[in-house]
């Protein structure tokens, strides 16, 4: 495939930055060069505020059930275009093309929640007292705006683009600089479904493109996925600023694996959990917590992991800095008196020499205080922690400072209960690797994983992109009057 120049997307338009800076895309799968982009400017983003406002302030007026429409033609358009969608994001995120496909489909239900929104956005209307009633109904904020990260191109933009323009905003989304040709065929096809102009823009740039976001006093509202050190600062300069703010950060996800675990059943959803886009999300296994005598799964899971072929079932990393910092995490741990059971450093794919590939790597005898067991490495690398008891492994996951996901592996009901009882995470899963909310639960996690409240996805989304109107109506004169009316 051959791309063109990446582009800022306003009013309907595509059209270069303003900025001289130019900034290469280049494809993890091979170290070529895609594309590139222009920086935009404080003067790209007030054009497509002026032409964002004034889009906005009409599709406010047309009703909820009428804006889903689009939607429903939009959710065509994905399916019909599924396999040039995942090629894109193979080519320029480096994921197998199944991982790719995922997202296409992931993209396509999140959609179809954004069509469902009629069907429970319905408001309340109650007689709180003899002629007198109350009413609620839901606005929107006016113009929002999301930045997103570089491991899911279009699933993670798909978190918030359907649901905030289904509620009647404008949207302004942020690529990651290094992953934005994905987003230019999103603009594409909603102009195709019938979206009207300004009411979904891009911007392209680097961290004075976030830092305008954040400033801009007609933005209402920003979401921020990415690392908990950017989430951070992003929450405390956009919220300084009087905004909306849910930033989600990083993680370190923990499984707890039971010694009456199913054996084939933990072996091949930790392996995936591992190695699925190269580690690269926030929901991977990162540090696995042997409870007893586990060694047989363990062995299992071993020779699982060691099936898995660099190039074919896993993608690449994103960059040659993201290689160099996972291989020195492994390093480490070995020079710490780890043992490396399963090593993906040093690994070359043939025919794609010049990629950036980290091979599976299973490191054992860990310590809870290695940085390998509590940093986050994203990247396809599970590290081994063996204690005595569930309570010594629960200890261990209440103290990391991340709380996105826990998952534990045993046939105890009792067990499991146990551990999801006492877990701090958000989100946390029995004899499941990935613990994923779908469709109407949302996606959020506790503690350094999540700046601001409520989720990012599902019913609870509703409440981040809209405001409440509450009206009290007397039309009665004749009506009795007490304390309340």
């Amino acid at each position: 495939m051959v791309f063109d120049e990446v582009k800022n997307f306003i009013n309907g338009e595509f059209k270069s930055g303003s900025s001289n800076k130019i900034h290469a895309v280049v494809s993890p799968l091979d170290g070529n060069e895609l594309t590139t982009f222009k920086e935009s400017t404080i003067e790209d983003l007030n054009e497509i505020i002026s032409f964002a406002k004034k889009a906005q302030k009409a599709w406010q007026k047309v009703t909820l059930k009428e804006r889903v429409q689009v939607f429903y033609k939009y959710k065509q358009l994905l399916e019909q275009n599924s396999a040039e969608l995942t090629e894109i994001i193979y080519r320029e995120n480096g994921k197998i093309h199944g991982e790719a496909k995922a997202e296409i489909d992931k993209a396509i239900e999140l959609t179809e929640f954004a069509c469902s929104l009629p069907q429970f956005i319905n408001g309340e209307n109650m007689e709180v007292s003899k002629g007198v009633f109350c009413s609620s109904t839901k606005l929107p904020l006016g113009i929002v705006a999301s930045i997103v990260p570089f491991n899911f191109p279009t699933m993670v933009p798909h978190w918030t683009i359907v649901n905030a323009i289904a509620l009647g905003n404008a949207f302004i989304l942020k690529p990651s600089e290094v992953v934005p040709i994905s987003s230019q065929y999103t603009a594409k096809l909603l102009k195709e479904a019938g979206l009207p102009d300004g009411l979904f823009n891009i911007i392209n740039g680097t961290q004075s493109t976030v830092e305008n976001l954040c400033d801009h006093p007609d933005i209402k509202a920003i979401t921020f996925v990415g690392s908990t050190k950017v989430a951070k600062i992003v929450y405390q300069r956009a919220s300084h600023n009087l905004k909306q703010v849910l930033a989600l950060g990083g993680a370190k996800n923990h499984i707890i694996l039971l010694p009456d675990a199913h054996p084939d059943m933990a072996s091949s959803n930790i392996v995936a959990s591992m190695s699925g886009c190269a580690g690269q999300r926030c929901m991977a296994a990162a540090t696995l917590i042997a409870v007893g005598n586990c060694d047989a799964i363990l062995s299992k899971l071993i020779d699982d992991a060691n099936k898995i072929q660099c190039g074919t079932t896993l993608g690449a990393v994103i960059s040659k800095a993201a290689k160099e910092k996972i291989e020195s995490y492994i390093t480490e741990a070995e020079q710490q008196g780890a043992k490396i059971i399963l090593d993906g450093r040093n690994t070359i794919v043939p025919g794609k020499e010049n990629g950036f590939y980290v091979g599976p790597t299973i490191i054992d005898y860990a310590t809870a205080n290695m940085r390998v067991a509590k940093e986050e490495i994203f990247g396809p690398v599970l590290t081994i922690v063996r204690v005595n008891t569930i309570d010594e492994a629960l200890a261990i996951e209440n103290a990391n400072p991340y709380g996105n996901a826990c998952s534990v592996f045993t046939q105890s009901g009792g067990l499991a209960n146990y551990v999801t009882e006492n877990a701090s995470a958000g989100m946390c899963g029995v004899n499941i690797g990935v613990p994923v909310p779908r469709e109407p639960f949302g996606f959020g996690g506790w503690n350094e994983s999540r700046f601001g409240s409520g989720d990012i996805t599902g019913k609870s989304a509703v409440g981040f992109f809209t405001k409440e109107k509450k009206t009290t109506t007397k039309w009665n004169p004749e009506a009795g009057t007490n304390w309340m009316s």
